[in-house]
């Protein structure tokens, strides 16, 4: 008996040292990285994909005041010019070129032209994004693959192209926004949420991959956020009833935070290098919860879309957010994320809500 517990000692022994050796490294590892010197991105040059309008086009601004040198690219040359020269009245340099980041060809030759204009990419911003609003029985097949190949496809060609050029200069630094629909799945945003886990998967696959090459690789998961996006997203099924309850959501002050203040963690994350970022206290929570009581959150949403809107309206068909107003959207349960629609390019010249 002596002997048996003797020998349980010594295994629990045992235990509570390679915990305390696990700690120690962790502590070590934790105080090594706070010892790095804060990344200035002061002449830096910062590639922002989707970056004409909404977040993209904050992000721009937020690096921009720190004195990087920046580069956008988006699917539309109007909007394009419209936001060179909101970026360009704050005193950024500016580089600006129509890329579908779909398209392989199109990312290599944006990257590339982007390098002979300024020397080098130090910074790349993952931010294009499509959205598709409605319950999953309007949802098509070309929705999925349209949103895995803007979520997925285009943040694998633009690192694809930009890593081997930050792997030579031994340094680097890559921002996925992926979303809190990346990790929670919310209903009535099937397509969304599918390409952005995947995007969670290949955005934590890079950080391992590229930290030897000195390139972090950091994921932001935003929840709510009020970037005014809400009018150019896409709603099928009924489309009004479906634009009310997301722009409302969107606009709600409880439940979403303002695109400055989302940019600005984001910017933080990025210099610190942070492998992954949820930003807002509401989508904090919500992944907490989801990884504590999986079937709880699972249930609770189920419920959710139980009083969403149902199949019909327009059904597989596309209408915008502009193209789907109602009375109760745009009203004063929208106006601050309506107001985000004006301040951050979502509007085009003579459009209103």
């Amino acid at each position: 008996m002596k002997t048996k517990n003797l020998t349980r000692n010594a295994k629990g022994g045992g235990f509570w040292a390679a915990a305390a050796v696990g700690a120690g490294a962790v502590a070590a590892f934790l105080a090594m990285r706070n010892r790095r010197p804060a990344y200035d991105f002061f002449g830096k040059t910062v590639v922002i994909t989707g970056g004409s309008r909404g977040l993209g086009l904050v992000l721009a601004r937020r690096f921009a005041a720190e004195g990087a040198k920046i580069a956008i690219c988006a699917r539309d040359a109007d909007e394009l010019k419209r936001a060179e020269n909101d970026l360009n009245a704050r005193g950024a340099e500016v580089f600006q070129s129509v890329c579908d980041v779909r398209n392989q060809n199109e990312v290599d030759e944006f990257i590339e032209n982007v390098c002979s204009y300024y020397g080098q990419i130090d910074v790349l911003v993952n931010n294009a994004g499509v959205i598709q609003v409605g319950p999953l029985e309007v949802q098509t097949k070309e929705d999925f693959e349209d949103a895995l190949a803007v979520h997925f496809g285009g943040p694998y060609h633009t690192m694809s192209a930009v890593a081997p050029k930050m792997r030579e200069r031994g340094e680097g630094k890559i921002v996925n926004i992926s979303s809190i629909g990346g990790k929670i799945s919310v209903p009535h945003l099937a397509p969304y949420c599918a390409s952005k886990f995947a995007l969670v998967g290949l955005s934590t696959a890079m950080r391992v991959e590229l930290a030897k090459d000195n390139i972090d690789v950091t994921t932001v998961c935003p929840g709510l956020m009020r970037t005014g996006s809400h009018i150019n997203a896409i709603f099928k099924g009924k489309n009004q009833q479906e634009f009310a309850w997301f722009s409302i959501a969107n606009g709600f002050p409880l439940a979403s935070i303002s695109a400055e203040s989302a940019a600005k963690e984001i910017v933080e994350a990025c210099r610190k290098g942070e492998a992954e970022k949820i930003v807002s206290i509401q989508a904090e929570l919500a992944a907490k919860m989801n990884a504590l009581f999986p079937e709880l959150v699972a249930e609770i949403s189920g419920l959710i879309n139980q009083v969403l809107p149902s199949k019909g309206g327009i059904g597989e068909a596309h209408a915008t957010g502009l193209e789907s107003t109602s009375f109760a959207s745009p009203s004063f349960l929208t106006a601050l994320v309506d107001k985000e629609s004006y301040q951050n390019n979502e509007l085009k010249q003579g459009e209103t809500l």
